[in-house]
């Protein structure tokens, strides 16, 4: 039973985080002048506005179950470029707006989680099967949020830190990392295989510790 309520646990706050992570793209988008997502329903934090069949219930379902770290992604917002009203400033605005809400979030839920510990209404340390279902609801939150925010911040096609550096980038140098766009699947694929996702999980446990103890 604890090992179902983990995985239904893990489930749900992946699909906020995703949902978070994606209203905000959508939400900057809008407020750079272009308003194809909010016209498609994606300032929403609605998982249904958001759930890619894939990486947002198959993918994040099958890690649970493996006892791996636990993400996804979910359908891309489309924006329409020519309508920023700086192109440039914008498109570093919105890559960086994903994360910067799961930053947020995580940020946020671990400050109700301090609140809470004063009241001993959770803990992080009881560990086993005795965790609470509220613990485990709100570290999850901080976990996940953080580890998709860092994943999504490597500068790696199509990741939103691609995104970020793009708009940092100029001259010689920026028509380099746009050459290298089209292998940029096939580096994402081989960092996931050699273990780049535990790479990245390390540290952030270490400082959800940190966070929360």
């Amino acid at each position: 039973m604890h090992r179902v309520l983990l995985i239904v646990i893990q489930f749900a706050v992946v699909l906020f985080a995703i949902s978070i992570h994606e209203a905000a793209h959508a939400w900057m988008a809008d407020r750079c002048g272009d308003a194809t997502a909010r016209f498609m329903g994606r300032v929403s934090l609605n998982p249904m506005a958001h759930i890619d069949p894939v990486g947002t219930i198959l993918f994040p379902l099958v890690l649970a179950l493996m006892g791996a770290p636990v993400f996804g992604w979910a359908k891309p917002v489309i924006v329409n470029p020519r309508n920023f009203r700086d192109p440039r400033r914008c498109h570093m605005l919105v890559a960086a707006s994903g994360p910067g809400a799961n930053i947020l979030a995580a940020l946020t839920t671990a400050g109700v989680f301090q609140v809470f510990k004063q009241f001993n209404l959770v803990s992080l340390y009881q560990g086993g099967t005795n965790i609470q279902p509220l613990s485990m609801l709100l570290i999850y939150l901080v976990l996940i949020n953080l580890y998709l925010a860092v994943f999504n911040l490597i500068p790696i096609p199509p990741l939103d830190g691609s995104g970020i550096l793009k708009g940092v980038l100029k001259g010689e140098a920026r028509n380099a990392y746009l050459s290298m766009e089209k292998y940029g699947f096939i580096i994402l694929l081989a960092l996931i295989f050699f273990g780049g996702l535990d790479i990245i999980a390390r540290p952030i446990f270490r400082l959800v510790i940190w966070l929360l103890g």
